[in-house]
Order: C-alpha cells, then structure tokens, then sequence
C-alpha cells in the first residue's frame, strides 16, 4: 500500500491541528510518550515533529509533508512547495503576530530606538534579518523560552508571538512594532509534490482541511415559506451563493435553505419568522468545500 508521510505539529499547535484533522475526516489516535500516532486512514503514515523543525525534516526526506507555522518555515530558510495556507492557530482561527514589544516606562517608542540595544527572542533569523532590512544594529540573543519576562531585565526588548496583545499587557509589555504576521501552512517536499499518489493526495487532504475551517463559523439553515413573500425573504438571506429552494408538498408553501455566518444567525431568524418563514431549522456544519 502506499503511504504519505506527514508530519503533525508537536507542542502549541498540535491540540488545535488534531481537531481539525477530525473536523476534516481524519481520526488521529496518540499514544503516551509516542511521536508516532495512528490515522484511521492507512494511507497516512502520521509523525509528531515540533513546528521548529518540520522544514528541515521534510527537505530531508524524513516525511513527505506536514503543518507548521509560516514564522518556522521563515525562520529555517528552506525551501519548501506550500500547498495551501490555513488560518488557526493554538486556541484562535485567527492569523499570530510576531511583535517587538519593550516594557511600559522604556523610552524605546519606534523600531530605530532598538539600535544598540538587546533583543531576545526565539525567531532569531527573521529578526536579524528584519532588523538589517532597516539598518538597526542591534543585539539578537536566542531565548530558551519565558521571554516575556526577559523585557527589562535580561533585554532591552522582545520579539515575541501573539494573538491579541492580552498577555503582553499583562506583563506591562506594549508593541512599538509589528514584523510579520504568521499562519499554518501545510508544506511538502518538491520531490514529494512530483510524485503523482502523492500529491493528489495531499491536495485532497488540504481540500477537506480548508473546507472543515470553513465550517467553523458556518450554520446550516431550513425554512418553509409561503411563495406570496419569497421574494421579499430572498432578500434578507446573505448566501454562498444562491438559496438552494425546493418546492413543498403544500403548492403555496417553498422549501428554503441557505449557508450563513453563524454570528448572523442570532440576528436573522427573528427576522425571518417575522417575514413569514416558518418551520427554521439551524444546523452546524463539518466542511463547506466551494
């Protein structure tokens, strides 16, 4: 049997990334103290690599594709072929930001007041490479972790990952500059990609991924009109497309269904039973593939 091999981001990420891989069809099974989970589809022979170093592995050959964040794939300055980008992250489906923050009372307001100055952070290349891009010299010390609360003590600054800025004012830390803005990318080999199986199948598996994302915030709903105000119902109804209508047993009663954002949901039946539909029926989605 053929199998792809495909790396899985160990750490931060991988929570998230196994319950998308659900959402999207697959059942990946871990095992304690185990990097090397089961798939409930045997074509896929499942890895667990930290996100640093998917890049590296998969340009080695050691597995044909995997997920990680476009911060990491920077950071290693491999080249990889990207198949698809996914937005999510470890508790948000929206992109991260990699920031350069100081704490409160610094007088480091802009990125040039940084030069001379001690950064410590864990995305060492992108920055130094930000950083010459601006012609500001200053000094990058890798971080082992906790950089938060290196700022103002064991460093000038941070160049740190965030998703809202919460826990950066937690600290007493604000952003003076925002670098790059990074989301997960699912990556193969260029060798992996040439091989027909192989790419056919990671195209089909990031297909249902990015149709299972699309679901998160998408409900189903199902109404019965009366075909004297199915125009005037047509028009409150936001679509993918168009309404899918069908005609009911009831000549003078129509059958509607439509895919919404589910924030609009709350807003819109009420709306809707007052225009006369009847009988709505909403519904959470697994994948909306388009």
């Amino acid at each position: 049997m053929k199998k792809l091999k495909i790396g899985i981001p160990k750490g931060s990420l991988e929570e998230s990334t196994i319950a998308l891989f659900k959402s999207a069809g697959f059942e990946i099974l871990r095992h304690s103290r185990s990097y090397k989970p089961t798939c409930d589809d045997e074509e896929l022979d499942v890895l667990l690599i930290r996100p640093q170093e998917m890049a590296k592995y998969i340009v080695d050959g050691i597995v044909d594709c995997g997920l990680a964040g476009y911060d990491w794939i920077l950071e290693s300055g491999l080249k990889v072929k990207e198949i698809c980008e996914l937005c999510y992250s470890k508790s948000s489906f929206q992109p991260a930001r990699w920031v350069l923050a100081v704490p409160m009372n610094s007088p480091i307001r802009k990125l040039s007041d940084l030069k001379g100055k001690r950064i410590a952070t864990e995305l060492v290349n992108v920055l130094k490479r930000y950083l010459k891009k601006n012609k500001v010299n200053a000094e990058v010390d890798f971080s082992w972790g906790a950089t938060e609360t290196k700022a103002g003590t064991l460093a000038d600054a941070i160049f740190e990952l965030t998703e809202t800025g919460e826990s950066l004012k937690r600290n007493g830390l604000r952003i003076i500059d925002e670098v790059l803005v990074s989301t997960t990318r699912f990556i193969a080999s260029y060798k992996a990609y040439k091989d027909r199986w192989k790419r056919e199948k990671m195209e089909n598996i990031a297909l249902l991924l990015r149709a299972a994302l699309r679901a998160k915030d998408m409900v189903g709903l199902k109404m019965n009109v009366p075909r004297k105000k199915l125009l005037r119902i047509l028009k409150l109804l936001p679509a993918l497309k168009k309404p899918t209508i069908s005609q009911l047993a009831d000549e003078n009663w129509i059958a509607l269904e439509v895919i919404i954002p589910e924030k609009q949901s709350r807003d819109l039946i009420p709306i809707l039973r007052k225009a006369g539909a009847r009988g709505i029926i909403e519904y959470p989605l697994n994948k909306v593939v388009e």
